[in-house]
């Protein structure tokens, strides 16, 4: 048997090539080694203000970009977090043993509470329940994540740790994988890769668009001129070409923009052909499946169907073992 892994992926508009170096190649990469679910959370992105209008148009797009990108529905099950209401139930258990100051060391409430000064509701509080929910309803042994979710996995260990102390036996404490890339930066240089802080690039960015971003992102700061030496160690497009260029012309770069033999624009001609050879192919896959909603539609139902019939059994357990049934 294999172990069973969980992620989540927000609804949340544009999937970036953040998501993608951070997220979804790691994803690709394990799909053999366990038995994957993954799980279009749409619950969590109604923690902060949305158009009700849009969330549907975004639960098919982030079905089609992450499949676009390698997620194989032959290989792995994907489906709807709303479609398989167990979570919520499982996550209201577990708000019932979780303190309320582990929620209130979470770093990650602390973030989305500045950013959404008017909106800080309950939900965005106990995020971190229902994300363990979310894992654990699948007995999920492995979560794949980056390096800011990591407070997350532990406090589902916690959670996980204390349900099995106090009713019996159940819930695995699920282990963290950190991707290879957990943190890209955005094209500001300064924080990470953000749709709501508009610094990335779109995984079906047209290549005008990526050109045009490209062009106007930071570098190296301390170069100031053509001429002036540059340091790819402090470059941030430097850690994109890591990703997206040939290894022959990374290590040229790493040599000549020190010499100042080449200049910022000319690098980010390089960065801008290589990503569009690499993100052309996850394009025109992506433009054929968002066409064909039915197609999607039954990947989703499917992935929700098998996903039910697990929650179900979990939830039995849960109540015989709380004395609820």
């Amino acid at each position: 048997m294999k172990k069973r892994l969980f992620s989540g992926i927000q609804p949340s508009g544009d999937v970036h090539i953040g998501n993608y170096l951070g997220a979804i190649k790691n994803w690709v990469r394990l799909i053999d080694q366990y038995d994957c679910l993954f799980c279009i959370v749409d619950y969590h992105a109604i923690t902060i203000e949305y158009d009700p209008k849009e969330m549907q148009r975004r639960i098919f797009n982030a079905a089609a970009v992450n499949i676009a990108a390698g997620l194989d529905p032959e290989k792995c099950t994907i489906f709807v977090q709303s479609h398989v209401p167990e979570h919520t139930e499982l996550a209201w258990i577990f708000n019932t043993i979780t303190p309320i100051g582990h929620l209130e060391r979470m770093t990650q409430f602390k973030d989305k509470s500045k950013q959404h000064r008017e909106n800080i509701n309950a939900g965005l509080f106990t995020y971190p329940v229902l994300q363990t929910a979310d894992i654990l309803l699948y007995k999920g042994e492995v979560v794949p994540i980056g390096e800011d979710q990591v407070q997350h996995v532990e406090l589902s260990r916690e959670i996980a740790r204390k349900f099995n102390m106090r009713y019996g036996e159940i819930f695995p404490e699920p282990q963290e994988i950190l991707s290879e890339a957990p943190r890209i930066m955005g094209l500001d240089g300064k924080t990470k890769m953000s749709k709501s802080l508009g610094n990335y690039i779109s995984l079906v960015e047209s290549p005008e668009s990526i050109w045009k971003k490209l062009s106007t992102a930071v570098t190296d700061e301390n170069r100031k001129r053509r001429t002036d030496p540059g340091n790819p160690d402090i470059c941030n497009l430097f850690t994109l070409h890591k990703h997206f260029s040939k290894k022959e012309q990374i290590e040229r770069i790493n040599i000549v923009c020190r010499t100042a033999e080449i200049g910022c624009i000319e690098c980010k001609k390089i960065l801008s052909e290589n990503m569009v050879e690499h993100l052309t192919p996850i394009c025109l896959k992506y433009e054929r499946l968002i066409k064909n909603t039915d197609s999607l539609v039954n990947i989703l139902q499917t992935g929700a169907k098998r996903c039910r019939r697990m929650a179900g059994e979990t939830m039995i357990e849960v109540k015989k073992k709380m004395g609820l049934v």
